[in-house]
């Protein structure tokens, strides 16, 4: 391998151009797989279209086209055959002009100043354009006028003052077709004319919407935890928001998986229902069944015998039942 040659065919060697004025980074491969098997002056280079192939990557169709655009530009030229291949003689004479180089710092000043103006333009997407105005709360407005500009205002007084002398000052400009910034405000804001700016209806209305809906994904939070069985949330929170908009309560709701949760205790879990399916079949509604641990009311020996009931006719109180009577009762 010839280093001189090499050294030439990488960085000296003229830059061969395609039609669309690319560089031709084909041919110059094919000339480096060329200057490895060249003497230090260039001469004797005959490798195989098979050993280019290799050295390169190309297909031996690419190759050739390849040398062909190298003989033409007069980067190399037939020096006859050798061991049967066609052996090439390298113009070493010839160097690359030094406005490549000035060509290529070129290309990457264009490159960063486009790179530069593309974050540019992402950055000022999120900027107010010009005929729009942003009213929030009474706290802040944001006016643009032909540049971009955001103005900060916290007291209606400052608010009317500002908005009037740019208005005035518009008014004066004969050229300047944009409306002013009262009207601005003004079609913006269902509240223009008031002390102070406020939002517009929508806005507050869906600030108020969303205050409402977060606390009663609260108190669902507050269900959830309540609940025995915690199973398909997702499908609990749709029911959920059913049940609210069908005009059950959040707390009645939450005290009512209190009071399902203390029944099925000590029960068994597979009977217990979803949550979803309790509350979509209303159960929330419904009266809670007695506690563990106190006697329901069974029959007892004596028929209308029960605890300090009068009797219908006489009006005598019962006697109270026994321990044994308890025991010999039989249900309903």
């Amino acid at each position: 391998m010839s280093t001189e040659a090499v050294t030439w065919a990488m960085d000296r060697a003229p830059m061969l151009r395609t039609e669309k004025g690319k560089p031709d980074t084909t041919a110059r491969h094919v000339l480096q797989a060329l200057a490895e098997h060249a003497s230090p002056a260039g001469t004797d280079a005959h490798p195989s279209v098979l050993r280019i192939q290799y050295r390169t990557g190309y297909d031996r169709v690419t190759v050739q086209r390849a040398l062909r655009r190298l003989e033409k530009g007069g980067l190399i030229a037939k020096d006859g055959t050798k061991e049967g291949r066609t052996r090439y003689k390298l113009a070493m004479e010839l160097r690359r002009p030094a406005t490549d180089w000035a060509d290529l710092e070129r290309e990457e000043d264009e490159f960063r100043a486009a790179a530069a103006e593309r974050k540019r333009r992402s950055r000022s997407k999120g900027v107010t354009h010009a005929e729009s105005v942003t009213v929030t709360d009474g706290e802040g407005v944001t006016v643009t006028h032909g540049k971009s500009v955001t103005e900060d205002v916290t007291h209606s007084e400052s608010v009317r003052h500002a908005l009037k002398v740019r208005s005035s000052r518009t008014e004066r400009s004969p050229n300047h077709q944009q409306p002013s910034d009262n009207q601005l405000l003004k079609d913006s804001s269902p509240a223009a004319g008031h002390d102070e700016p406020q939002a517009p209806a929508s806005t507050a209305k869906a600030k108020n919407g969303g205050e409402k809906k977060d606390h009663h994904l609260e108190a669902f939070g507050a269900f959830w935890l309540t609940y025995p069985k915690r199973r398909d949330k997702e499908a609990a929170k749709k029911a959920w928001i059913a049940a609210l908009e069908r005009g059950a309560e959040p707390q009645q709701m939450v005290d009512a998986a209190k009071d399902y949760a203390q029944e099925r205790r000590d029960q068994d879990p597979q009977f217990t229902k979803y949550p979803a399916t309790w509350l979509n079949k209303g159960c929330y509604d419904d009266e809670p069944d007695p506690q563990p641990g106190r006697p329901a009311l069974r029959a007892v020996p004596g028929g209308w015998n029960a605890p300090n009931r009068p009797h219908p006719a006489t009006g005598a109180a019962a006697p109270a039942p026994t321990a044994e009577d308890y025991e010999k009762a039989k249900p309903f």
